[in-house]
């Protein structure tokens, strides 16, 4: 248990989210205006598709009981976003196979990432495999553009910028974005209090 509660934490927004910023503060230093702008649209996207999906359940009750999802995982999203580009950047300047592996031991780290929001009960396997897979589908649009690019250079400027986010933000205060996203919701909705996955398996009143 304490094992897959160590893999949640380096999925959560207080780590993943640095790092996010950190490979964009490396394509930045690096000149990379147009891999830039993409990874600012793919990474925007994801998040927007985690908050609406989460939003929609919690303020409307829009969700598909029969698969038990009820928005997808934001762990699951950022992790597989953000460890597969970090993996593929910092081998750029290596052989196409050590590129490989870099980029697929990110992968790996983020699907154990996924697995753990169902073990520590967090998530349902569909949220987290849906969040999962979209996020790798944010990083391997990014790493297929990144690909094409012949002036990368900054790997070692990268790991320098992951390295203490890794080993400092899992002891840092949680970001509330949970508790944000759901005020969020419930001010748009007009709602008193959010649907939770307890109102699928209330007793209905009987019709007389």
């Amino acid at each position: 248990m304490v094992w897959w509660h160590w893999l949640s934490v380096i999925g959560s927004l207080a780590v993943t989210g640095p790092i996010g910023v950190a490979i964009l503060a490396w394509l930045l230093a690096g000149k990379s205006w147009r891999l830039t702008a993409i990874w600012l649209a793919l990474f925007g996207v994801g998040m927007a598709l985690v908050v609406i999906t989460k939003m929609a359940f919690m303020g409307w009750g829009i969700g598909v009981q029969s698969v038990d999802f009820a928005g997808l995982s934001g762990h699951a999203m950022r992790a597989a976003a953000v460890y597969p580009v970090v993996g593929f950047l910092i081998t750029r300047s290596s052989p196409q196979w050590a590129r490989q592996l870099g980029a697929a031991a990110g992968v790996a780290l983020a699907v154990l990432i996924a697995m753990s929001r169902v073990y520590v009960h967090d998530h349902s396997s569909s949220e987290a495999i849906t969040g999962c897979i979209l996020g790798l589908m944010v990083a391997a649009a990014f790493i297929w553009y990144a690909s094409g690019e012949g002036h990368l250079a900054l790997s070692r400027v990268l790991a320098v910028l992951c390295l203490p986010i890794l080993l400092l933000a899992p002891h840092a205060e949680p970001i509330p974005a949970e508790l944000w996203i759901t005020k969020a919701a419930l001010y748009l909705s007009g709602r008193d209090q959010p649907f939770t996955r307890a109102s699928w398996h209330a007793p209905r009143p009987q019709l007389r």
